[in-house]
């Protein structure tokens, strides 16, 4: 059954039913096929720009839908319960735009921000690399000024819509002052030089294709770097708050619907002359999911209300990603527990929510990484 929300306005209510609307209509009757075939669904990303769901976290006047992260992250969420894949695919669009949102010229910002919120450009996040994940400042990607143009070379990993984006927010090395040498890139699609490796054969989110980005001799010409020379870290790593948030919300819509299985299983499967719903053991699991479900929930949309307010959330994201992963993991393995050999087969939708989980532990900031993060927090 749907999630209970309190929406703050009446039309973010109304937007909440639109999105359960496409959910019903556009997302659930594709999504087994396309996640059995690893099949990218580019024209869902065309509807949901088209609906104005794509750019919701940014202001109406840019092109976007001028939604507090309240109310964005709750659709995050409903995306996700229907299609995790395209749930996290709206997150990482979202983070691909903050660059020039946050730091690009107006110049810049009204040449191309339209299109990018708007849905007609789907973006991608180039940040880590095969030996720089946890530890983006030992990237090895370079960018070398000539003239009015810089040429980046190197590979980006684990980029989701590698190959599939229309345009890549790059982060590239201009100097080697450690953290301090890294700018920040906004690389069209179709920029020579610029090709996807074969994608990640993965072990969920067949949906969200994964592929590392090549750079080879990429000329990016200087109107398209966003902020200063040397800024690129400090817009990846506030972006990434944001972006963690993205993926709390996902992983909450993940555990929502395997709940949702759980639960409408149990009451339909019987044992010893009764509903398994009824055997304390089995209700008292069931329990502990709706729990987990709902503390996921309380926990990001805490963080979301104090990034509406302009106050500091860099902590509470990264307890938001760590919370809501964690338990979106927990709750997943659970369903496949209650539907017992039926959950361990491709006949029911658990195995796949129990797989889709397990990523979202590991990207956006492992947590292992959450955990430094609050830990350094607290040591303030």
């Amino acid at each position: 059954m749907p999630a209970e929300r309190l929406m703050p306005t009446t039309e973010s209510a109304d937007l909440i039913d639109l999105v359960r609307d496409i959910a019903g209509k556009e997302l659930r009757p594709r999504v087994d096929e396309a996640e059995r075939t690893g099949t990218f669904p580019r024209e869902v990303f065309r509807t949901l720009g088209r609906t104005g769901l794509l750019g919701l976290p940014y202001p109406e006047d840019v092109g976007g839908g001028g939604q507090p992260y309240e109310v964005y992250l709750q659709v995050i969420e409903e995306i996700a319960s229907a299609w995790a894949s395209v749930g996290v695919g709206t997150s990482v669009h979202a983070l691909s735009c903050f660059g020039l949102f946050h730091v690009g010229t107006p110049e810049q910002q009204e040449r191309w921000l339209p299109e990018m919120l708007g849905g007609e450009l789907l973006g991608a996040y180039c940040l880590s690399e095969s030996h720089a994940g946890s530890d983006p400042a030992a990237m090895r990607t370079r960018a070398v000024r000539e003239g009015d143009e810089y040429v980046l070379n190197g590979a980006k990993a684990w980029t989701t819509h590698g190959g599939v984006a229309d345009f890549y927010k790059v982060m590239a090395r201009t100097s080697d002052d450690g953290g301090r040498g890294i700018s920040c890139f906004l690389v069209p699609a179709d920029t020579p030089g610029l090709t996807a490796d074969n994608p990640e054969q993965k072990m969920g989110l067949m949906g969200s294709t994964t592929a590392t980005v090549l750079l080879d001799d990429v000329r990016v010409p200087v109107e398209r770097r966003l902020g200063e020379e040397g800024q690129g870290l400090s817009i990846a790593l506030a972006g990434l708050d944001a972006g963690r948030l993205g993926i709390a919300a996902a992983a909450t819509g993940v555990a929502q619907a395997a709940l949702d299985t759980a639960v409408a299983y149990a009451k339909e499967r019987e044992t010893f002359g009764r509903a398994i719903i009824e055997h304390q053991g089995l209700a008292f699991l069931l329990a502990d999911m709706a729990a987990a479900v709902e503390s996921a929930r309380a926990t990001y949309l805490a963080a979301a209300r104090l990034k509406d307010l302009g106050r500091p959330y860099g902590r509470q994201a990264s307890i938001a990603k760590l919370v809501a992963t964690d338990n979106a993991m927990r709750v997943t393995t659970d369903a496949v527990q209650v539907l017992g050999g039926a959950g361990y087969t491709r006949d029911f939708p658990v195995e796949r929510y129990m797989r889709e989980a397990k990523v979202m532990q590991i990207f956006e900031g492992t947590n292992q990484i959450q955990r430094l993060v609050i830990g350094r927090h607290l040591a303030r």
